[in-house]
């Protein structure tokens, strides 16, 4: 037997209701804060995510989906999506139709990494990207509409980490900061650190090394060595997440995993996904458009794992009773088998009235039909044939009360608003 390739899952029928439930809430947050969905295409030209997340990440060095196609044009399965979005806002000179461009997007993204609680090698993400501001209300408004689709999906006890890189100049001056203090503990470092310390220092604190842990703890940080703007602008969103009553704390060792981020940067925590418990981060890119061909342009974004939200969700229970009921209005217990064509007719008439219908095709008996009623839950069932079928009329039954009613054939209509308007 064939299996599904390691690291990937089925998304399967009785997995579908908190997908689309979590997909409603994305949905509609986003709309109130008027952002249009954007989607693009599911692989792009290799050196888009090269020049974009940086050489040195593991997402380059280790985890891209790459291959060359029958042109021998070297592509890539999307791992991120911000890329993506940059390559179409440039493409499509989006910037020319509207100061600020405020897009959001549902996707699958692939990363040949570790399966583990929450992480796949195909995976899920939403997300938002801001192009054309500089303003630190909008790396604020990131926050705000990440922990406000969380909150609404019912779960409790996130904790939103905040950082602040500074402008590119103000980075570059603290990587040499950086390197004259770790200079003599290098060889004490694990081999990926060693290596990053030569390449981006920076990822030095991405490292769950605990050795490298200890060693970094003392270290300069980055934030006590910030630019003026970036001071004022880090305190802005601070000031803004208090009046939100969202509660967050300062982590200087949260640099994120991507070459392109500037000034805030941050990250909302769960614990209850286990180790890999960050449910969504982002921050702002004010380098990458003119990295990728552009002029000069500000941004800002954020991004989260659907698969590791819901696992959370499952974990708290936080759903409750909020997703519907999986059901149908009304099914259809044929009674006589000769009427097998005018079930299907009615089912049809009902179906273009909005009406969830669905009857046997599997020619059973009446009580196979009625268990099959249960088992969709149907909230209704109509029984067709029989001697009141002869005198023009089908028995409708309740399947919550039990009372059962005769309906006319010719009144169909009646039938369609007694089931719509209950």
């Amino acid at each position: 037997m064939i299996k599904s390739v390691t690291g990937t899952k089925d998304i399967l029928p009785a997995d579908i209701p908190p997908w689309k439930y979590l997909e409603k809430i994305v949905e509609q947050v986003f709309v109130n804060f008027n952002y249009k969905e954007i989607r693009t295409p599911v692989f792009e030209e290799t050196a888009l995510f090269a020049r974009s997340i940086g050489e040195e990440t593991d997402i380059v060095g280790k985890e891209m989906y790459t291959f060359r196609d029958k042109s021998d044009t070297n592509l890539t399965l999307k791992p991120e999506m911000t890329a993506s979005v940059v390559r179409s806002f440039l493409e499509h000179s989006l910037g020319a139709q509207q100061s600020l461009v405020k897009l959001f997007y549902i996707s699958p993204m692939f990363r040949q990494e570790r399966p583990q609680a929450g992480r796949f090698r195909q995976f899920h993400q939403f997300g938002a990207e801001a192009i054309g501001s500089k303003s630190p209300l909008l790396d604020a408004e990131m926050i705000q509409i990440a922990y406000e689709i969380l909150k609404l999906l019912g779960l409790k006890g996130l904790s939103v980490k905040i950082n602040s890189l500074g402008t590119h100049e103000t980075r570059e001056n603290y990587k040499k900061l950086l390197k004259v203090f770790l200079k003599d503990k290098k060889s004490k470092l694990s081999e990926d650190s060693r290596r990053r310390f030569d390449t981006n220092v920076l990822r030095i604190f991405d490292s769950k090394v605990e050795s490298d842990q200890e060693i970094i703890k003392d270290t300069p940080k980055l934030i006590d060595h910030l630019d003026e703007e970036s001071k004022n602008d880090f305190e802005v969103v601070k000031d803004e997440l208090n009046k939100s009553a969202i509660p967050f704390e300062i982590d200087p060792t949260l640099v994120r995993g991507l070459d392109y981020y500037t000034k805030l940067t941050f990250e909302i925590i769960s614990g209850s996904v286990g180790s890999q418990n960050a449910l969504c981060g982002g921050g702002r890119y004010d380098l990458l458009i003119e990295n990728l061909g552009g002029k000069p342009t500000p941004a800002t974004g954020f991004a989260a794992g659907i698969e590791r939200i819901l696992l959370a969700c499952e974990n708290e229970s936080a759903f409750g009773g909020s997703i519907p009921e999986a059901n149908i209005d009304v099914y259809l217990v044929r009674i006589d088998k000769k009427l097998e064509s005018s079930v299907s007719e009615l089912a049809l008439q009902l179906r273009r009235k909005q009406i969830k219908v669905d009857f046997d095709y599997l020619q059973r008996s009446v009580k196979a039909q009625m268990r099959e009623a249960n088992k969709m839950n149907a909230r209704y069932v109509l029984f067709i044939g029989g001697d009141e079928y002869k005198e023009g009329m089908m028995n409708l039954k309740n399947m919550s009360t039990g009372v059962e009613e005769k309906i006319y054939l010719t009144k169909i209509q009646d039938l369609i608003v007694k089931i719509k308007s209950q």
